[in-house]
């Protein structure tokens, strides 16, 4: 299903049209190289068991979506996607909206939040960056060589197509650029005021735990740490029964106290 956003062609996982309007609405944000056939079918299994309507989308220039129309991107590209998904959710429309983000998607669920607060009832981070750490770049910089040394551009390839360069070169070049060192938004994180779950593997190689205990310090609503041992940057993948037991359990409390 394809929607126009922003004057942007946006493909969808389902119809909006089929989604039970008296139901809760989880929406799943995928990773800076991420996009819905990656979640495979976790989104699913999190929708059955705590009775939600599940919904993602390929950002603009991933998967199936139009492709980018820059090739740099500002300072404030993940804000430009939180205001881009705060769009999304009026034009379906969609009520009660839960935010399943990793990484980018983790970042993009928390400026969402900060920015909408009347719009989101609650939002699950996994990896979620609120500033930049050495580890992260670090974790890039492993990473481009692995694209340039391994088959991880043959593996992408099946999911971006002939997107594929533009989607790498384009996280790689933002990150590790100068001007991005600075980039920061804990400012906002006191503007969330709805319940969150912060997810994070202790052996996250693209970032630490000082970005959770950021995220849990700053955010004005009820923020929960789930650090998960012996698990790495992708906690939905590397412990999918853990994830969605606490996922559930999380979701079920908010939904029962709105």
């Amino acid at each position: 299903m394809d929607l126009l956003i922003n004057k942007h062609r946006l493909h969808f996982s389902t119809d909006p049209e089929i989604l039970h309007p008296d139901k809760a609405t989880i929406i799943f944000l995928h990773d800076s190289l991420g996009c819905i056939e990656l979640w495979r079918d976790f989104p699913e299994k999190v929708g059955l068991y705590t009775n939600c309507n599940v919904l993602s989308y390929d950002r603009q220039g991933y998967g199936k979506s139009a492709p980018f129309t820059v090739t740099k991107r500002n300072h404030d590209y993940l804000k430009n996607e939180a205001e881009t998904l705060g769009k999304i959710i009026d034009a379906l429309p969609l009520k009660n909206v839960i935010l399943f983000g990793h990484s980018d998607g983790g970042s993009i669920a928390l400026l969402t939040a900060a920015l909408y607060p009347e719009k989101i009832t609650g939002i699950i981070t996994e990896g979620a960056h609120v500033f930049v750490e050495p580890e992260t770049l670090k974790g890039i910089r492993e990473a481009k060589k692995a694209y340039a040394t391994t088959n991880l551009k043959e593996k992408l390839s099946k999911y971006h197509g002939d997107k594929t360069e533009d989607v790498f070169n384009i996280w790689v070049e933002t990150w590790l650029s100068n001007k991005f060192q600075s980039w920061n938004i804990e400012k906002f994180l006191p503007k969330i005021i709805c319940p969150s779950l912060i997810i994070q593997g202790e052996k996250d190689e693209y970032g630490t735990v000082d970005q959770v205990n950021s995220i849990i310090k700053n955010t004005t609503g009820n923020a929960v740490p789930l650090l998960i041992p012996n698990i790495a940057h992708t906690p939905h993948r590397e412990a999918p029964a853990y994830v969605i037991k606490q996922t559930a359990h999380f979701i079920k409390e908010t939904l029962f106290s709105c």
